[in-house]
């Protein structure tokens, strides 16, 4: 790169001229390249331990002034090629020019003027638009991308001095965090460390401190452990590997590659040396901390925070805290964790105004609400921008208005102007719920348009007449009630209501059935997406009615599983809300769709919330309260529970073991988690759980979890097996009762546990709460937020490997390679599809993982990702043929033609050629030259001729698509495929198909036409270079086609026309494979081919036609001597003994090098040609009515012992796999020295 132009004092300190003229210098480093000795050595580790190399690249360009004591450095480059192209640069353009000054200052001026004018042109067109990236920085990604090889998309985040421990010994280096890689290089006198490990491969990523090693971070792969310590801040390095391999997981889970926030706020002023991705990444983490903290939208974008106190009314204080501000919401929390914490959503903000300052109340500021609410915050640093960002965003937010368009709920609230629910004094009567509010406005049919809804919670309308409301039960629910009140009069209510520790204490005491809807909607942050997006839910049931999928119909069979001992659900309206919140799920998040457990609680949400609520408490909770539970491996349930044994290992280490070997937590775990209790608790009691899971989040139930086999340890330790273990703690849940319940008891459908006649003893749920606060209330939510991404990290990697078993085993016994090997070619195979997500140019189909596809399928990759591999692990390397030769390979494994192939058909194609005997492989050869495999490329085959008949070839292809679309029966089933994968009659059909395909004989292959057969050959030609017995099987090969041409010329003999046609439609009729191949896409070829002749010799040099006509009638003779049959073979020594003679065929001569491939095709079709053929005339003709059978070139191969040897040798794919490996991420050369990995990644 070219450099502002800088002194130099001392130009060969460290440095080595290699070129040199009257103006300029060009040098290498010491210790780079080859040589150096002692100085290298030292001066190379001085530039890696120091960092001088991320400031001073290897080679570098100096003007060089005439006194030759004042250098100046003009150009640096990262190796030999770049410098050299730069050196170039200035001999062409400068060295004339600068002959002619005069004046030696004149001279430097010029060149400095010329250098900044090339850097700011350079600036200009290439610097994208918004990069922000310190010089510094940019270096060291540039010298990142040459030391390790990666390709321009890969982004570095950041990069950090530190230590890897290579056995006892520190490796003093530079650690790399990259977007989907970690990278290490160290170089110290001599000894270079290389290591590159893709995130998605980690395993385990720990900051630990130990005798051997220092406080050191752990970086775990299936493979190896790596140890890197000697940070300057270590948490930063930690928390980013965090945050990268967390990204890695995403992308395994749910396909989500990393997007770059593109509208991230610039920084007011220049950070050094931090990268706008590792900003954006910064802003990401806050992001989220705030999100979940404040149970906001998952698309709130905090803005900024800042310190400030805020006056509470209610203890008539003021709290010290932070006040963060997003697009739509300004929020505090306080320093003191729970004292108070204070949502107000913009969109009920009235007036924002700054109050006198003065010395009690320094730089306050007002806030009012629409619903008369009046919050002061003071202290705050910069009090004009905040009001000015907050203007900014109040100007954004949408004026409330009401929608007539059937939302009457909102007129209930126009009158006060605010959402807020009316605040009652402690005298008022029972608050109502906006639940019930809504009910007296909807007509009593329950229809919103003319689709039936339940229009309140479905408790109302189905509570039977209980006595208990009369009674002492009646009395403790009023004074809940009034409790409530008077919270809502002293605190407020609604969103802007100030949460803290009274709150809690209220819904640990239980919340009163009138006001469990309306404080679950709070609580779980439901609230605010209701208001901003009404009639949200109405469109989704809408479009969702009718429509058929898998999930809907799970749906169906689950409905009357939901709850049925309730009575709100043994009629058609509790069952028809349930259906429409559940499908209108399904509708709007496809990935999840509908998981079992997900019933359970939405039927729980709709007794005591409408239909519009209830779904948006299942958003919630699906999507930021409960992350990842009721996706198809319900991987945010295993998370939890891999949380839940690690406290069960911290809290009550005497029964983990025991638990461990009893293999109860995973089972007990999943149906407590996914259901909140609800599963295996009597309904009055589970209903308490989930009053404080709203409010306190997933902490609330790994408590009580932990309570609940505290209180059973002593049964527990003496279990002597699994069932044992489960009836203790079945028993013990199903007498677990809420006494305070004014609804009747719910018919029990857990069967009742009992032992011997002991009467069940009751635990009350309200003790069972208390005693989780009391034994493990330290429990923080930061902290399981740490322990989930750990467990994340666990539970996706065992899924992987699950899934990497489940493909292997299905497809172990069909193919010729060992377990071992499967795995190898499973992980290469899936690196290559993981790698097109991060480094595709564009989001293929292949780039889409689709998490409800069998294993089998979720990885797949197109064709250029198939090439690749194919280069790579083939045993049939074809040079610059190869590529080609893949396109054929994959759309012969492509079968279902979607341009994209799984494992099975992968490894399916490379079995073929490891594994197969000659006729296999032979076979597999044979098939790659006829259609389907070798369709696209007939043009090719006549290059010159192409422009004078593409409309045929291009009738050909849709002909041959068509031909295979109606063997598909119909394009329905692709559709099936790729619209609707979740269709599992389709993978039926496939299933049947394949297990009762009829096995494959080589008298089912169709006959081979001249040009695909001179293709084969061109392809052979190819195979053969650069094997050690290369010209052998040149010969060989020249041998047998010369005798093949021969024998096709025979069969035209002995068989016309019409004939041969009803002979090869009798073939084609024996299997459907080649049904497709037969009449309509041959003959469209030869069609196609027919043409060629008038196009050939327009193209063709005149000597080429002559040596074509010289061929010809010397090998004519031959041809008629061979034309017996049976005398065909003889004639096999006469080439041999001929062939010093000019008039050898044009095989004997391609043996001999003489000839490229490309030469093949145009000689060839001569040879064996008869001089009676009217076409042969015209040069190279293609003979249509030749043909070739496979029995006949199989038996011809046989006859040489060199084919026979070279298709028969075995090779292990487990050294093609490991180079695979090695280049897998080496895109680019790394410089013009070799660097030695020493861990492979």
């Amino acid at each position: 790169m070219w450099l502002g132009p800088e002194e130099v004092l001392l130009a060969n300190a460290l440095w080595v001229t290699e070129r040199a003229n009257p103006f300029f210098l060009l040098q290498r480093r010491r210790g780079h390249g080859k040589g150096g000795g002692l100085t290298g050595l030292l001066v190379g580790t001085l530039d890696v331990v120091l960092d001088s190399s991320a400031r001073v690249a290897p080679y570098r360009i100096l003007h060089q002034t005439q006194d030759l004591q004042i250098y100046w450095a003009v150009a640096c480059g990262s190796s030999r090629k770049e410098i050299t192209k730069h050196w170039e640069w200035l001999e062409n353009n400068l060295l004339q020019t600068l002959s002619i000054f005069d004046n030696e200052d004149d001279i430097t001026t010029f060149i400095k003027g010329k250098i900044h004018g090339i850097i700011a042109e350079e600036n200009k067109n290439q610097q994208p638009l918004g990069e922000e990236d310190p010089g510094k920085f940019k270096e060291a990604e540039l010298k990142m991308r040459k030391q390790f090889g990666m390709p321009e998309v890969e982004k570095l985040v950041n990069y950090y001095s530190c230590s890897y421990w290579k056995g006892r010994v520190p490796r003093q280096g530079w650690l790399y965090l990259t977007v989907n890689h970690l990278c290490f290089y160290s170089f110290l006198l001599g000894k270079e460390v290389t290591l590159i490990v893709q995130w998605v491969d980690v395993t385990q990523l720990e900051k630990n401190a130990t005798l051997l090693f220092p406080e050191c971070i752990k970086v775990s792969t299936r493979d190896s452990e790596l140890y890197f310590s000697m940070f300057l801040n270590i948490n930063e390095t930690f928390k980013l590997m965090e945050q990268l391999a967390n990204i890695a997981m995403r992308q395994l889970l749910d396909n989500e590659g990393f997007l770059e926030d593109k509208s991230l706020p610039k920084p007011s002023k220049p950070l050094k040396n931090i990268s706008a991705l590792k900003r954006d990444l910064d802003a990401r983490a806050k992001n989220d901390w705030y999100r979940a903290t404040f149970r906001l939208p998952k698309d709130e974008r905090l803005d900024g925070h800042t310190d400030c106190t805020l006056w509470t009314p209610f203890n008539k204080m003021h709290i010290p805290g932070q006040m963060f501000v997003s697009n739509n919401y300004i929020c505090f929390a306080s320093k003191a964790e729970e004292a108070c914490h204070l949502i107000i959503p913009l969109r009920e903000v009235a007036v924002v105004e700054k109050a006198d300052s003065s010395s009690v109340l320094p730089r306050p500021l007002s806030i009012s609400t629409k619903s008369k609410m009046t919050f002061l915050f003071a202290n705050l640093k910069d009090r004009d921008f905040l009001v000015q960002r907050i203007s900014d965003f109040l100007q954004r937010t949408p004026s409330k208005k009401s929608d007539g368009s059937g939302r009457k709920w909102k007129g209930s609230f126009s009158d006060t102007g605010c959402e807020e629910f009316p605040e009652l004094s402690s005298s008022s009567p029972p608050a109502v719920s906006p639940t019930s509010t809504l009910s007296n406005q909807l007509v009593p049919s329950f229809c919103t348009g003319d689709v039936p809804t339940a229009s309140q919670g479905l408790l109302k309308l189905f509570r039977r007449n209980s006595e208990e409301l009369l009674g002492p039960k009646g009395a403790k629910e009023k004074m809940k009630e009034e409790s409530w009140n008077i919270h809502f009069f002293e605190y407020g209510r609604g969103m802007c209501m100030y949460r803290t520790t009274k709150t809690r204490e209220l819904v640990l005491k239980g919340i009163p059935e009138n006001l469990r809807g309306e404080l679950w909607l709070l609580f779980s942050g439901a609230w605010n997406e209701m208001v901003t997006l009404p009639g949200y839910y109405a469109e989704l049931v809408e479009k969702s009615m009718g429509k058929y999928s898998l999930a809907t119909e799970e749906i169906e069979r689950d409905l009357h599983r939901s709850m049925p001992e309730h009575p709100a659900f043994q009629n058609e309206l509790g069952i028809a809300a349930l259906r429409r919140v559940l499908t209108a799920y399904a509708f709007r998040n496809p990935t999840i769709g509908y998981c079992q457990a997900m019933n359970i609680v939405t039927s729980v949400l709709l007794l005591y919330c409408n239909e519009e609520e209830a779904f948006w408490i299942l958003v919630a909770l699906c999507e930021r309260m409960l992350p990842d539970y009721y996706n198809s491996r319900v991987v945010g349930a295993l998370v939890d529970q891999g949380i839940f044994e690690e406290l069960t290992r911290d809290y009550l280490p005497q029964l983990s073991e025991k638990m461990q070997e009893l293999g109860v937590i995973s089972t007990i775990s999943l149906s407590w988690f996914l259901t909140l209790f609800l599963s295996v608790m009597p309904f009055e009691s589970a209903v308490v759980i989930v009053d404080c899971f709203f409010y306190e989040g997933i902490k609330l139930i790994l408590q009580v979890s932990l309570a609940i086999l505290d209180a059973n340890m002593e049964k527990l330790l003496n279990c002597c097996d699994e069932g044992e273990a489960m009836t203790v703690l079945g028993r013990y849940l199903d007498n677990v009762v809420n006494r305070q319940s004014i609804s009747p008891p719910i018919p029990h459908l857990h069967a009742l546990l009992t032992s011997g006649d002991e009467p069940p003893l009751e635990i009350d749920i309200f003790e069972l709460i208390k005693t989780s606060y009391e034994k493990f209330s330290n429990l923080r939510a930061d902290d399981i937020e740490q322990m989930r991404f750990k467990q994340r990290l666990k539970v996706i990697q065992s899924l992987e490997d699950t899934a990497k078993r489940s493909v292997v085993r299905a497809i172990s016994g069909d193919i010729g390679f060992s377990m071992e090997q499967l795995e190898e070619l499973y992980v290469v195979f899936k690196a290559k599809h993981l790698t097109s997500c991060y480094w595709g140019s564009s989001r293929t189909a292949a780039a889409h993982r689709d998490q409800s596809l069998p294993y089998l399928e979720q990885y797949r990759i197109d064709l250029e990702q198939f090439r690749e591999l194919f280069a790579s692990l083939t045993l049939w390397s074809c040079g610059l043929h190869t590529p080609v030769l893949a396109g054929r390979m994959f759309r012969l494994l492509d079968e279902n033609r979607d341009s994209l192939i799984n494992f099975k058909e992968f490894v399916t194609g490379m079995s073929g050629m490891y594994h197969g005997d000659l006729t296999e492989k032979l076979k597999l050869l044979y098939k790659l030259h006829l259609p389907p495999a070798l369709i696209s490329e007939e043009a090719e085959s006549a290059l010159e001729a192409t422009s004078y008949f593409t409309e045929d070839i291009s009738t050909e292809e849709a002909a041959t698509q068509e031909d295979r679309g109606g063997r598909n029966g119909d394009s329905k089933e692709k559709e099936e495929k790729g619209t609707s994968p979740q269709d599992y009659r389709y993978y039926l059909r496939m299933w049947a198909k394949e297990k009762y395909s009829k096995k494959e004989t080589i008298k089912d292959l169709p006959k081979m036409n001249q040009e695909q057969f001179i293709e084969l050959c061109k392809t052979l030609y190819n195979m053969f270079s650069e094997d050690p017995v290369e010209q052998e099987l040149y010969h060989a090969i020249a041998t047998v086609a010369s005798l093949l041409l021969r024998i096709g010329e025979v069969g035209k003999k002995f068989s016309n026309r019409p004939m041969k046609k009803t002979d090869d439609c009798k073939a084609n009729n024996t299997d459907a494979e080649s049904e497709e191949e037969s009449p309509t896409s041959e003959h469209s070829q030869n069609s196609a081919v027919e043409q060629q002749p008038q196009a050939d010799p327009e193209d063709r040099a005149s000597g080429d036609i002559q040596a074509g006509k010289n061929h010809q009638e010397k090998q004519t003779p031959g041809d008629g001597d061979g034309g017996e049959g049976a005398g065909s073979p003889i004639q096999l020594p006469s080439d041999d003994e001929t062939k010093d003679d000019m008039s050898m065929s044009s095989y004997s001569m391609v043996s001999t090098g003489s000839l490229q491939c490309e030469d093949i095709a145009d000689d060839t079709v001569l040879v064996g040609c008869e001089a009676s053929s009217s076409a042969a005339r015209y040069g190279s003709t293609i003979d249509t009515d030749w043909s070739i059978s496979f029995e006949q070139i199989l038996a011809s191969m046989l006859t040489e012992t060199a084919l026979v040897n070279y298709f028969e040798k075995k090779v292990d794919i487990g050294l093609k796999i490991k180079e695979q490996k090695k280049v897998e991420r080496q895109f680019s050369s790394s410089s013009d020295y070799d660097l030695s990995s020493s861990v492979s990644g």
